[in-house]
């Protein structure tokens, strides 16, 4: 327990060995190190004091979260992070979904390993100003499963933050896993004392969603984290009709594809459909979805990103969505998102505005 650290056969909410209930709290009992820490002295982690000198060359710090996982969390925080990186920011994105690193393959870096230098830790980097860290490039094989309890993961997210060199960075995007379970708390404590600008939080529209998403809002609040806004990922399905395929379903529930003839159809009786877009809605969304649960709640409402498949195979294979003309519907979403993101009043009197 040097250093403050979690040791790691602590149980899995542990306070820490420096807090004041080090030894006596709930989730100590049973503990095999709860007579040594609540008898050890107290005092301030000095690895925070490392954590603020690493993070003084860093502008500004903003978490992803979401209240569930399945949301397009991820696919945001990488396309957030290409987006701000197109705009000639100096960008960082950090992964801490420890169990579920996702973001190594949507930047299209997997198979890359971290190095080190002099300096520490060194991203991994996609362009000179967009460089990544997250535990899937420790991974010897990707399909390992990371069965690691709390305090561990704790002193993961720690090495991250203290012991990667970054460089003077605009923008550092944290990826967080789903929820508001132990490394949430634990990036809020350890980025504390730097300066969080806050949380953007992504969610679907339905209300199994937003019901978790509410919890998220409330997090934040308690945990004194300013909410930046909310992203409406897989706002209905919007697919250009050239892309879709067309099927007739049989009296025996047979399907038989019919997309030729259907397509030769509309060529020779109503070629003006072929321009059009299609676009349905795929979760329930007659609560009001989440620009009613901002509402409800007085926290921003950012907007809404369709559930592009374009987008998606943008994600499958690491690229921006904004360097493809075919991801025009979901690229012009995220585009007005971002744009409204950085010109917002936490951003707009601070000296990236230059960089625009």
């Amino acid at each position: 327990m040097d250093n403050g650290e979690i040791p790691e056969d602590a149980n899995e909410h542990c306070p820490g060995p420096q807090s004041e209930s080090a030894g006596k709290s709930d989730a100590c009992e049973g503990c095999p190190n709860q007579e040594v820490c609540a008898t050890a002295p107290k005092g301030p982690d000095p690895d925070i004091v490392a954590i603020v000198e690493r993070m003084a060359t860093v502008k500004h710090k903003i978490l992803v979260l979401s209240g569930k996982g399945g949301v397009g969390k991820s696919t945001f925080s990488a396309q957030l992070a290409f987006a701000l990186a197109a705009k000639d920011f100096q960008v960082g994105l950090l992964d801490i979904d420890i169990c579920g690193p996702s973001i190594p393959k949507m930047l299209g870096l997997e198979g890359q390993e971290i190095h080190q230098s002099n300096l520490g830790w060194s991203p991994v980097y996609v362009e000179s100003n967009l460089g990544v860290m997250s535990i899937g490039f420790m991974l010897p094989n990707p399909d390992d499963a990371v069965i690691w309890r709390g305090p561990r993961k704790n002193g993961i997210i720690k090495q991250f933050l203290k012991d990667v060199y970054w460089g003077e960075l605009d923008f550092l995007v944290v990826d967080a896993p789903p929820g508001t379970s132990d490394e949430h708390i634990s990036i809020v404590q350890f980025l504390q004392e730097t300066g969080i600008d806050g949380a953007i939080i992504v969610t679907t529209p339905q209300q199994v969603s937003l019901i978790d998403v509410r919890k998220e809002v409330s997090f934040c609040k308690k945990v004194g984290l300013q909410v930046l806004g909310v992203v409406e990922n897989m706002s209905g399905l919007s697919q250009p009709l050239l892309d879709f395929k067309f099927l007739k379903v049989t009296e025996t529930g047979e399907e038989k594809n019919v997309t030729e003839w259907a397509m030769q159809y509309m060529r020779e009786k109503a070629p003006e459909l072929l321009d059009l877009v299609g676009f349905t809605e795929v979760f329930d969304s007659s609560g009001g979805g989440a620009a009613k649960m901002c509402s409800d709640m007085g926290v921003p409402f950012l907007g809404k990103v369709p559930l592009d498949p374009r987008l998606c195979k943008a994600a499958e294979e690491g690229r921006s969505c904004f360097d493809d003309t075919k991801c025009g519907l979901s690229a012009a979403a995220l585009k007005r998102i971002i744009d409204k993101l950085v010109a917002s009043e936490t951003f707009s009197t601070s000296s990236i505005q230059n960089g625009v």
